[in-house]
């Protein structure tokens, strides 16, 4: 069969997940949003807390699949340093099971914070799920699959050492992408930067480009009819067909030290950002009788607008998301016209957490660990509640799976009833 041919197929079929399921990073959609139904009204005692677990050190985000949760964590038996996937059941939390998947070594990037809520430096990636079983790509670039059950390794591949693999400073904090049967990662390999492998088998199935990677995870979205994986490497982003590789449009963008917020899709708008000055800026992707552009919208240098490694969330034409540079402990939420870059409103005191949407609203975790629950609303910021969920610090995305919100912090994990008749009485 030929390659393109077998490609397609693999293509054909979504993963079956439940639809519940938070199945990779920033959801089964991979733009952060749920449609799960959940509970507006919040008491002020805050949300019903149905468990803590202790999870050590990271930035890793959970997901979910066959009634458990994934993460990755540092551990250090005997005094070895090691990136640790573990599998946690969904209704306890208690550890089902946990697999060693490679030496952990930090330069100490992650330590940051406010004086009173540092340190926890660990994986940054977040494992995926899909037919029964679970995906990492590790901070040192390997690419793993394990049975979801039992945690029994299925097969790797060691990007660096089989393909040229080129790492980053604070290594990979990317994580590994699911559509349909293929499995989508960035290595910065010369002429095989970006690889495709099939999810079942762990064969490769098409790589292309020169692109040095970023710390960025792509995302998948269908513009203008066609199905597309968009990276976002240091030259900017770079849309490929998911099938065989091909590269549809690329947009420009600087780069300087570390790029780690994901794109974000908005009708035919695609909005980047990155930290260290470099600011933020959107496109418009056509399609006409030439192939594919993408058209600058606005471009702005700087830290006001832009996003260190919380990716916003799109809804009806705007941003909504934690924006700023280092300002732990006080970095703001923000609503930005995706449009235009311009600025609608400012509400500080979040630090450097992230948000999802869920049910038509933003669902917020601050740096702190807190919960809060706003109204998308470009004419200002609207609470709806707040609730606190976790110590320690949080640089983790929270998830919302079968009436429940997950949150891990660099200490640990916890599991709140959100479900839409779930509000504590």
């Amino acid at each position: 069969m030929p390659a393109a041919a077998c490609a397609a197929l693999l293509l054909s079929s979504s993963p079956p997940v439940s639809a519940a399921d938070w199945p990779q990073y920033r959801g089964p959609t991979t733009d952060g949003i749920s449609k799960e139904k959940i509970s507006k009204s919040w008491p002020e005692a805050g949300l019903k807390t149905l468990w803590h677990v202790p999870l050590a050190d990271g930035f890793s985000s959970f997901t979910t699949g066959g009634g458990r949760l994934y993460t990755l964590v540092h551990r250090a038996p005997e005094g070895a340093n090691l990136e640790t996937l573990v599998a946690l059941d969904a209704v306890t939390g208690h550890e089902v099971w946990s697999q060693s998947i490679g030496v952990s070594k930090f330069q100490g990037g992650g330590n940051s914070g406010t004086p009173d809520n540092s340190g926890g430096d660990g994986p940054r990636s977040t494992p995926s799920f899909a037919d029964g079983k679970v995906y990492v790509l590790s901070l040192n670039l390997s690419l793993l699959c394990y049975d979801a059950a039992t945690g029994k390794p299925l097969w790797s591949h060691d990007l660096v050492k089989e393909h040229g693999a080129r790492n980053i400073t604070w290594a990979n904090a990317a994580s590994p992408v699911i559509d349909g049967k293929l499995v989508f990662v960035a290595c910065g390999a010369p002429g095989k930067s970006l690889m495709a492998f099939d999810r079942g088998s762990g064969e490769l199935v098409w790589k292309g480009e020169d692109d040095a990677i970023t710390h960025a995870t792509p995302v998948v979205a269908t513009l203008h009819g066609q199905r597309q994986v968009i990276f976002f490497t240091q030259a900017g982003l770079v849309a490929v067909e998911p099938a065989g590789g091909k590269v549809l449009w690329r947009f420009k963008f600087p780069y300087s030290t570390s790029t780690a917020a994901s794109p974000v899709v908005s009708g035919d708008m695609v909005y980047c950002s990155a930290g260290y000055g470099m600011g933020a800026a959107a496109a418009r992707i056509a399609k006409g009788p030439e192939g594919w552009t993408a058209t600058e919208l606005w471009k702005l240098a700087g830290n006001k607008i832009c996003n260190h490694w919380s990716t916003p969330v799109a809804f009806n034409g705007h941003l909504y998301g934690i924006f700023g540079f280092k300002e732990y402990g006080s970095c703001p939420l923000k609503c930005i016209d995706i449009a235009t870059g311009q600025e609608k409103w400012s509400q500080a005191g979040f630090g450097p957490g992230n948000v999802i949407l869920v049910d038509g609203h933003v669902l917020v975790l601050s740096d702190r660990g807190q919960l809060s629950l706003i109204k998308p609303d470009p004419a200002g910021y609207r609470e709806v509640g707040r609730s606190k969920a976790v110590t320690g610090k949080c640089w983790s995305t929270p998830i919302v799976s079968n009436g429940k919100v997950f949150v891990r912090s660099t200490k640990e994990g916890a599991a709140l009833e959100i479900g839409s008749s779930s509000a504590r009485r």
